[in-house]
């Protein structure tokens, strides 16, 4: 069974999900794939883990590092986790690229290569936004693409993190999958 609960975050209503192992979900409300692996049956209700879920974000928001983590867990297919785990790892205040990632997953898996584009898909799902930072992913050209939950957010959370640099850029053509 999945709950849920609320938070008014600076950038607009996040709704969060959880089960009894950690948060599963967290969206900007109206955010395309909005709780796209929330279970059909759930129920509003306040949790422990919503209360470290909402700390978190608040110090966040204010725009400092928060030095804790929420327990998560992932609800995605195989590769899906493996993206999502990828990006759990990326630090606060940088950035990598969908190639970036798409290699490390391929030297874990063993594999010669691995598409950016299969990467990308799974970045564009993940289910734990924010907390699980894809807004910190970015094109090999410093194209801001593929952000769920809107553009103009990313930009606004990598400014948070002072991680916004002035050759990104958005492309005139949406990529988020």
């Amino acid at each position: 069974m999945q709950y849920t609960s609320k938070y008014a975050s600076p950038l607009g209503g996040i709704v969060l999900a959880a089960d009894e192992i950690g948060l599963t979900g967290l969206w900007f409300e109206g955010q395309k794939y909005f709780a796209f692996n929330l279970d059909k049956e759930n129920e509003e209700k306040e949790l422990p883990v919503f209360e470290q879920a909402r700390k978190w974000l608040d110090i966040y928001f204010s725009g400092n590092e928060p030095n804790f983590k929420v327990p998560l867990h992932f609800t995605g297919s195989t590769f899906q986790n493996e993206v999502w785990d990828l990006l759990f790892q990326i630090p606060y205040g940088q950035t990598v690229t969908y190639g970036a990632i798409a290699k490390q997953l391929a030297k874990k898996r063993g594999l010669e290569r691995m598409s950016s584009q299969a990467v990308g898909g799974a970045v564009a799902r993940n289910g734990i936004s924010v907390i699980v930072p894809c807004h910190r992913v970015v094109g090999g050209n410093g194209s801001l693409t593929g952000y769920a939950g809107g553009i103009d957010k990313k930009i606004a959370l990598l400014k948070l993190e002072k991680a916004y640099k002035d050759t990104f850029f958005v492309p005139r053509k949406s990529t988020v999958p």
